[in-house]
């Protein structure tokens, strides 16, 4: 291409950064390029709340004007601010790589408390305007006050320095890209697939022309992500399935893990709803985005009646909350008990100790109950998001989170930060021992029973549609007495879990994460 292009941007900082971006990756196949900034509703309109103009054009109406009238050649959008259909004459011509979709929580530092979950204090006062933000924040926090936000991201972290907020959430990726000092603040990093599911084509830029201009399109293919473009399409068709245009709180990210797609979608109706997760795996994206929507469609949808948990929970739970919100009975109950193994420590075991991994609750609190007294150095590391909280309201920090159903993938994952040191591991009396076989032989293992566990006998069946064992040892207990009924359907909480199943030539579905959110959103996709 001979004439230079003229690439159309809005002004702020991060927008400039994405345009900037494109400049130089079109300069990298010696294309130049230079930026015009065009001002857009939604940098003008800053009394409504963002959700009422994400997805609406408010970003990007001015810019798709241009581009059709021929005054700049190409726009750079965040992929998540467009609108699901393109203008009649536009195209996205391309797409980049994507950046971190995570979100941020950023928190001022008297209103941390490491104890709760997201570790902002009760009845803390969070800034954000994105409806999803405030559904998926509320159902692990309903103690939280949610305020308005808006303004670029320098702007919204001033508001949050000037103490008109305790904490806000933004996107991880605006703050990587611009590399803002945050260190003043406490931070939080909720991964994509955990508490919070990100806007659908978080952390891509659209690069977007005229549908005419067909020697720009083939030049911009040089720049174009084809794997991100393939993922995002999955979540950006799910939004539109949706209609685009609600305001419904969605969030919706796929990834693809050893050529499988993996999608995590969060839906509710209003802001202030509890919101319904569904996780699905495939091989292909074909029909992909009609199964997820399809499963939302809870009018015609027949969910189980009743659910039993081999575990005592309380109505707070994420899991009973998830089950209350569509009218599915609960049956909560363990089949077993636990009992310590002894009650006092000797201090030596705390010599030159690096770390102290859990694999359990039960391990927490038995271990903490003998009221220890640790190297202030000591680092700690757990398997699921569940023990993580546990060990959060006793004070302390988590070093290391496996939140695979692979215990022994997470042993790997920790053999690569923890090899060659000195671990506790306070657990059941006989425990598996996965973590500790995965570990090299130079590391200092010390295996501490804080507890045994002990089967209950003459265990009622439950009648219930589906059928959560939380454990081994709960699997072991129930059918040393009972048989499944025809019908009935098993979700195994964790791999080890699945093992006994396996054993028994009994299918089973396994949850993508090993907590209650990973069991609220299997579930969820059970139909009966």
């Amino acid at each position: 291409m001979d004439k230079k292009i003229i690439i159309g941007t809005r002004g702020s900082d991060l927008a400039l950064w994405q345009a900037n971006f494109v400049k130089d990756k079109l300069a990298e196949i010696n294309i130049q390029a230079e930026l015009k900034i065009i001002k857009t509703q939604g940098d003008s309109i800053l009394n409504l709340r963002l959700d009422k103009l994400e997805g609406k054009g408010f970003f990007t109406q001015e810019l798709e004007e241009k581009l059709l009238t021929g005054e700049i050649d190409l726009a750079v959008h965040s992929h998540k601010d467009l609108p699901t259909k393109n203008p009649d004459g536009l195209v996205i011509a391309a797409v980049s790589h994507r950046e971190d979709a995570s979100e941020l929580i950023l928190i001022l530092k008297d209103c941390v408390d490491t104890s709760k979950k997201l570790s902002i204090k009760h009845n803390g006062v969070v800034g954000t305007s994105s409806n999803r933000r405030q559904a998926q924040l509320l159902s692990v926090r309903p103690d939280l006050e949610i305020e308005n936000l808006r303004g670029n991201v320098p702007t919204r972290i001033q508001k949050l320095r000037d103490e008109d907020y305790d904490a806000i959430v933004i996107a991880r990726a605006g703050v990587t890209r611009l590399g803002l000092d945050l260190s003043e603040f406490h931070q939080e990093v909720i991964e994509p697939n955990a508490e919070m599911v990100p806007s659908p084509a978080q952390g891509v830029l659209a690069i977007q022309i005229k549908e005419d201009n067909k020697e720009l399109f083939k030049i911009l293919q040089h720049i174009n992500d084809a794997a991100v473009a393939e993922v995002i399409a999955v979540e950006r068709k799910v939004l539109n399935l949706f209609d685009g245009g609600c305001h419904a709180p969605l969030g919706c990210y796929c990834q693809k893990n050893d050529g499988i797609f993996e999608v995590w979608t969060s839906k509710a109706n209003e802001a202030i709803e509890f919101p319904d997760r569904f996780y699905i795996e495939a091989k292909t994206t074909e029909g992909l985005a009609e199964k997820i929507v399809a499963k939302f469609d809870i009018a015609n949808r027949k969910f189980p009646a009743k659910v039993f948990i081999s575990r005592e929970l309380s109505e707070s739970s994420y899991f009973a909350k998830s089950l209350a919100k569509n009218n599915i009975e609960l049956e909560a109950r363990s089949l077993i008990r636990t009992v310590p193994t002894f009650n006092k420590l000797d201090s030596y075991i705390f010599r030159n100790l690096d770390w102290i991994f859990f694999s359990s609750k039960n391990g927490i609190e038995y271990f903490f109950a003998l009221e220890p007294i640790l190297p202030k150095d000591i680092k700690f590391g757990v398997i699921g998001r569940g023990s993580e909280d546990a060990l959060k309201q006793m004070g302390k920090t988590v070093d290391f989170v496996g939140e695979s159903n692979d215990t022994a993938e997470i042993a790997q994952d920790f053999a690569a930060i923890a090899n060659g040191q000195h671990i506790l591991f306070p657990s059941a009396k006989e425990s598996l021992r996965t973590i500790q076989k995965g570990l090299s032989a130079e590391t200092k293992i010390i295996d501490l029973a804080v507890y045994e566990t002990i089967l209950e006998d003459n265990i009622t069946p439950t009648f219930a549609d589906v059928l959560v064992f939380t454990s081994p040892s709960n699997v072991e207990a129930y059918f040393a007495d009972n048989l499944l009924d025809p019908g009935q359907k098993i979700v195994a909480l964790g791999k080890a879990t699945g093992n006994k199943f396996d054993e028994m030539s009994v299918p089973y579905l396994l949850p993508a994460s090993p907590d209650e959110m990973g069991l609220a959103e299997v579930v969820f996709g059970i139909d009966v």
